[in-house]
């Protein structure tokens, strides 16, 4: 059995130092507590308890060519050597911004940021500053960074989310501005009929449509055939942007992200996550006549920490990293859809409902009755206790996942260790088929 004594101790010491014991919200999910880590390296990650774990967490996706990458941390100390930051420009950051304008479908010019965040609020005020209009479209279930903005109805309940073909735009926590409910119309995804309506209402007001290209953080869903082709006609029907959040898509998808994935290109990007191997970078990438708002200061963006750096450094050799290796992309892919197939099936040997969905990158596992799912609404059929007791599980036997269901591959799994983690699985989903029997026979008796 597997000792977590020494995160304990360390936890209960930061809850007297830091609010909840933690630098952000996400961390405060954990069992038996939020551990405290010492080491990471390739597919690897390693507690102060000495507990070793294969990771399928990857910093929430970032590191997408592995912890510790040796070609990542020599050219940012080589850089870091040089200086941290100069407050101004300097010739990295340029050799970057040129990369990514070559790779990026949308990229003709670029913004760097810190923070996904950060360059969401670029995207949507840059949005307003083009059109002249206030609204937006973002859809249930799709997260955009914790902003007032657009923390909303990102994951609320069926009772406040009220009707499906009209949703309530719901705040997700207290503190919020309600004044920021007057500038959204919240929509479910995958449902162009319902973006039409809108835009048939109030097509004169809206300034953007904002979207994940796939909806990672509910259920890691897929957009339907011709969605986002569909998303596209709409807005050049009604003068509006398209902008995708590519945080966590950039990079994990290919090169290009998803709009070079499934080819339809918007008029802005959001790029962030994989970028920088776990450095903290974003950028926005937009078409170069919406762009030249921002170029001109009509839009204003800044930012002290923007192209640091480490940063840059980080993001150069990643991307040095992703284009040296031909297969890395159809490597993860296959790694990705092998542990699909082997989870689908320890789930249905143990005699589980669930729906396995995602592109291979990035996987979601689900325990529900739903065959599929396709919008937010299907997602809260998802038995998130019986997951938890899941994700309990295979943390005890030596695999990190994330609590809410989202399996991220990156280029230094191996075959092994997609095996391991799907033979685990299969111990774990046994031990609470058992666990579950018992209990049932101990009510029955």
């Amino acid at each position: 059995m597997r000792s977590y004594e020494r995160s304990r101790q360390l936890y209960e010491r930061a809850c007297k130092s830091m609010a909840g014991g933690v630098s952000s919200h996400f961390r405060m999910a954990g069992a038996p507590h939020p551990l405290f880590f010492s080491r990471a390296e390739g597919s690897r990650i390693y507690d102060v308890d000495g507990n070793e774990y294969v990771d399928f967490t990857l910093s929430q996706g970032p590191m997408l060519i592995g912890h510790s990458h040796p070609h990542v941390l020599k050219r940012v100390q080589e850089e870091t050597a040089r200086g941290q930051l100069y407050a101004g420009q300097h010739e990295s950051e340029l050799h970057l911004a040129e990369k990514l304008q070559e790779l990026i479908p949308c990229a003709e010019l670029i913004r760097f940021s810190n923070s996904g965040s950060e360059s969401v609020q670029a995207a949507l005020r840059l949005a307003r500053g083009f059109t002249g209009r206030q609204k937006y479209i973002k859809f249930e279930g799709q997260y955009h960074g914790w902003f007032d903005n657009v923390l909303i109805s990102q994951h609320p309940s069926l009772e406040s989310a009220g009707a499906e073909e009209s949703p309530n735009s719901v705040l997700e926590t207290q503190g919020q501005s309600r004044e920021v409910l007057d500038e959204i119309i919240v929509l479910p995804w995958n449902d162009l009929d319902a973006v039409e309506e809108a835009f048939a209402k109030a097509g004169d007001t809206i300034a953007c449509v904002l979207t994940e290209p796939i909806m990672c953080n509910n259920g890691c869903i897929e957009p339907l055939p011709g969605y986002l082709q569909g998303l596209r006609e709409i807005c050049d029907k009604y003068g509006a942007l398209l902008v995708f959040d590519e945080i966590i898509t950039g990079f994990r998808l290919g090169l290009g992200g998803a709009q070079k994935y499934y080819g339809v290109i918007p008029d802005l990007g959001t790029f962030g996550k994989a970028l920088a191997s776990g450095f903290p970078i974003s950028f926005l990438a937009g078409k170069r006549h919406i762009m030249e708002k921002m170029a001109d200061g009509t839009v204003m963006h800044a930012g002290t920490y923007n192209s640091n750096n480490p940063s840059i450094a980080a993001a150069a050799a990643t991307v040095e990293v992703l284009e040296s290796d031909g297969d890395l992309y159809d490597r993860i892919r296959s790694l990705g859809l092998r542990l699909q197939d082997g989870l689908r099936a320890a789930a249905a040997e143990a005699g589980y409902r669930a729906v396995i969905s995602g592109p291979g990158q990035m996987t979601h596992l689900a325990f529900t009755a739903s065959p599929k799912l396709v919008n937010y609404r299907d997602c809260l059929e998802n038995d998130g206790g019986k997951y938890a007791e899941f994700a309990k599980g295979m943390l005890d036997r030596g695999v990190r996942v994330i609590g809410r269901g989202i399996w991220y591959i990156s280029a230094s799994h191996t075959e092994q260790d997609i095996d391991h983690a799907i033979d685990r699985a299969g111990e774990v989903l046994l031990a609470m088929r058992s666990k579950k029997a018992s209990a049932v026979e101990s009510i029955t008796v």
